[in-house]
């Protein structure tokens, strides 16, 4: 029996994702949780061979989320999910140590395919994901600017293309303002930008918004 842990801040997506594994015979949602806060408690008491976790999770950023688990409890599999961009956030999640990324405009069928695969140590990525990788990316030029960028960079970006400001960027990533600071430089001169302004127009090419 494949245990899952499912971590969304929206209850009908739980209730969603347990219906759909509920008809599977070898699977099993063991929790479900709306938190990291709830997410990190849950796994002191139980040990799910897959965690599903949604990039939007509250009170953390996903990935940052991702890169606890993997420093708290390392022998979990994440599975990452999202309806944000696959081609932006696949790549990060992966890198971050994530087993897979599944977006939530992808089939119902992916989400019991990419569960099994995880849970036996495998990574998943869609047809479509794969396509993308493949893509000439000379004709993208944006893509081109998110190949320059590490995944914590992005991670700030995005932040600050939703509004947030340095302080509530450095609470989010667990960085203090300084850093988050030079971040910001950072992303202005990989970028070519020099203003708040340009840069977050940057970040609306990234489909960061």
């Amino acid at each position: 029996m494949i245990k899952v842990l499912v971590a969304d801040n929206h209850p009908i997506v739980r209730l969603g994702i347990r219906h759909v594994l509920d008809s599977v015979s070898d699977m099993e949602v063991v929790a479900d949780v709306s938190s990291t806060t709830e997410l990190f408690e849950t796994l002191q008491k139980v040990s799910p061979d897959v965690v599903m976790l949604e990039m939007d999770i509250p009170e953390i950023n996903g990935i940052a989320t991702l890169r606890k688990m993997k420093q708290d409890f390392p022998n979990a599999k994440v599975l990452m999910y999202s309806g944000q961009s696959e081609d932006v956030y696949a790549l990060s999640t992966i890198r971050a140590g994530a087993y897979g990324y599944l977006s939530k405009a992808a089939d119902l069928d992916y989400i019991v395919s990419a569960i099994r695969k995880v849970s036996e140590g495998n990574m998943f990525i869609t047809n479509e994901l794969a396509q993308r990788l493949a893509f000439d990316e000379g004709t993208r030029k944006p893509r081109r600017f998110f190949r320059k960028l590490s995944t914590r960079e992005i991670e700030v970006l995005k932040l600050l293309a939703s509004g947030k400001r340095n302080k509530e960027v450095a609470e989010g990533l667990n960085l203090n303002e300084k850093t988050v600071s030079t971040y910001k430089a950072r992303l202005m001169r990989k970028l070519n930008v020099d203003n708040l302004v340009d840069l977050l127009q940057q970040a609306k090419a990234l489909e960061l918004y």
